[in-house]
C-alpha cells in the first residue's frame, strides 16, 4: 500500500510538473506572439530582418510551389514583405505569424491569377473543374524540384508534380511548413472541412501516383 501510495504520489508529482512546463511554454509563445505584433506595428526594422532571414527559404518555396515560375516567385517574395511592413498593424499575434505571412503571400498571387484570368487561384485549381491549373515547368529540372531538392525523395517529387495543385498546396502548409488544419484554412480563407477534404484527397492522390509509378 505504501509503495503504491508513493507511486501515485510521484506520478501526480510529474504529471503537475509537466503541465505546469506546458503552461509556461505556451505563455511564453503567447508573450513572443504578442512582442512580435508590437514590433510590426512600430515598423521596427531590424525585426523585418529577423523575419526575413528566419521564412525566407519557406516563403520562396511556398511561392514557387503556387506559382510554378521561380521568376514570378522572387516577385512575389519582395512584394509579400512590403505588404509585411505596410501592414504589419494587422497581425494581432493571436495566432501564428507564419500563416498570417502565408496568407499575405497567396493573396497576392490570387490577385495576379485574376487578372490574368479573371478567376481565383481555387478555381483554377479545382480539381473539380474541366481543366484545372497544373504547376508545370518546360526545362528538364522543374522549380518545384529545385526547390525540394534537399529534402524530399526524387520519386515523391515526381509524384507531386503529377496530382492537382490545389492538393500540393495543402499537403505543403502541412507537412512541410507544419501549419494546423485551423491555420491552413485561414491561409486559405477556407472552412476547415474543406482543409481535411483536400488533405485526404491529396494523400490518398499521392498515394496511389507513387503507386502506380513515376515516369
Amino acid at each position: 500500500m505504501s509503495a503504491t501510495f508513493s507511486f501515485l504520489t510521484a506520478y501526480s508529482a510529474s504529471a503537475g510538473a509537466n503541465a505546469v512546463a506546458a503552461y509556461s511554454f505556451s505563455s511564453l509563445m503567447k508573450d513572443e506572439k504578442k512582442e512580435l505584433a508590437r514590433g510590426l506595428q512600430r515598423r521596427d526594422p531590424q525585426l523585418l530582418d529577423q523575419l526575413i532571414e528566419q521564412y525566407q527559404f519557406r516563403l520562396f518555396r511556398y511561392l514557387v510551389y503556387i506559382t510554378g515560375d521561380r521568376t514570378r516567385a522572387e516577385d512575389f517574395f519582395q512584394e509579400t514583405w512590403i505588404r509585411v511592413l505596410e501592414r504589419g498593424h494587422q497581425y494581432d499575434g493571436k495566432s501564428r505569424f507564419e500563416g498570417w505571412l502565408f496568407a499575405i503571400a497567396r493573396n497576392l498571387v490570387i490577385d495576379w491569377q485574376r487578372q490574368r484570368k479573371t478567376q481565383s487561384l481555387d478555381t483554377l485549381t479545382d480539381p473539380e473543374q474541366p481543366n484545372p491549373l497544373q504547376i508545370k515547368d518546360d526545362r528538364n529540372t522543374s522549380a518545384l524540384e529545385t526547390v525540394l531538392s534537399t529534402e524530399q525523395d526524387a520519386q515523391v517529387r515526381g509524384a507531386l508534380g503529377q496530382i492537382a495543385a490545389v492538393y500540393r498546396e495543402v499537403l505543403l502548409l502541412r507537412f512541410q511548413e507544419e501549419l494546423q488544419i485551423e491555420e491552413i484554412a485561414a491561409v486559405l480563407n477556407a472552412p476547415t472541412s474543406t482543409v481535411k477534404s483536400r488533405l485526404y484527397r491529396g494523400l490518398a492522390a499521392l498515394r496511389n501516383t507513387l503507386q502506380s509509378g513515376v515516369s
